[in-house]
């Protein structure tokens, strides 16, 4: 059980659905296979389940890690589409919260929003930069930003490499920073910010700086960090997030998804060990683990 209340609130919905594989080299693949599972070695963590056990297996596996866990929430931000996600996810509105997930720049995104919001009951909404076919403050996106901001809609971005070795690394809009704009434009929608920034942190902690409505999400392993030109530790990003927004602007997640692994409880360790490390006090670490995340989601 937790030492405290915790939220978490970056996690993925395990769905059963048809994936869409982008080309990707040989030699590329078997790097980016050999980089995964040494990866999971590092952490301990099991071989993922190759065979999907069903959509309905899962979310009873997720709700047991709730119970387990003493969870007060798990915010899923993804989960094989918007309906999907709704559907199991409101099967145990105590123990989960979903997020919209869909294209910002296809033509019908202000309406599937809406629909998401107001009949699908999802709280919030997910997307990622590197994905993203219109620079932020185009004109053609200011009505997505309008009923987000009139909502006051919690919307997470990834921003920074994605998808592990062989991923995305280069796109014009990778970097936070391009975000500035419409941050500063749209000052009611609250934005996080993952994985600290996924290799642009320097960016991101302008960008939150620049503008009060960044948050920054602590999660996942963060192993990002190795490719820097310079030492960083996992204390180092947490020291400088409290140092720029303070404890009232990071958001703790665990990027969890897939079983057998279930939550990740290790990352919580590693994040609670360095917060312990860097004399956070109760009020803090209530905030970071859960105070945030509550307002955020307008369970206060």
């Amino acid at each position: 059980m937790m030492p405290f209340q915790v939220i978490d609130f970056h996690a993925h919905f395990p769905a059963h659905h048809t994936m869409i594989k982008r080309g990707i080299h040989p030699l590329v693949k078997e790097y980016s296979q050999k980089f995964r599972k040494r990866w999971r070695q590092e952490y301990d963590f099991p071989e993922p389940q190759l065979e999907h056990p069903g959509n309905r297996v899962q979310i009873e596996r997720w709700a047991s890690e709730v119970d387990k866990y003493g969870l007060k929430k798990v915010v899923f931000l993804t989960g094989g589409g918007n309906e999907t996600l709704a559907q199991f996810v409101n099967e145990h509105p105590d123990k989960f919260l979903g997020f919209a997930h869909h294209d910002l720049c296809a033509p019908d995104a202000v309406n599937k929003l809406k629909y998401a919001l107001d009949e699908l009951h999802l709280v919030g909404y997910k997307w990622f930069g590197p994905l993203t076919t219109l620079p932020f403050e185009s004109p053609e996106l200011k009505p997505f930003w309008t009923l987000l901001a009139e909502r006051k809609v919690p919307v997470l971005i990834h921003f920074g490499v994605l998808g592990g070795p062989g991923g995305v690394v280069y796109h014009p809009r990778i970097n936070p920073l391009t975000l500035a704009p419409v941050a500063q434009t749209f000052t009611d929608i609250p934005f996080v910010i993952p994985h600290f920034g996924a290799g642009y942190y320097q960016e991101l902690l302008h960008l939150a700086w620049s503008s009060p409505n960044i948050y920054i999400d602590t999660s996942g392993c963060n192993d990002w960090m190795q490719w820097c030109p310079y030492p960083l530790t996992l204390k180092d990003l947490f020291a400088k997030a409290l140092d720029t927004v303070g404890p009232e602007r990071i958001v703790f997640g665990s990027d969890s998804s897939w079983f057998p692994r279930g939550w990740a409880k290790s990352y919580f360790d590693s994040q609670v060990g360095v917060c312990t490390e860097l004399a956070i006090n109760q009020q803090e670490m209530d905030l970071i683990f859960y105070g945030n995340a509550s307002r955020l989601l307008g369970l206060d």
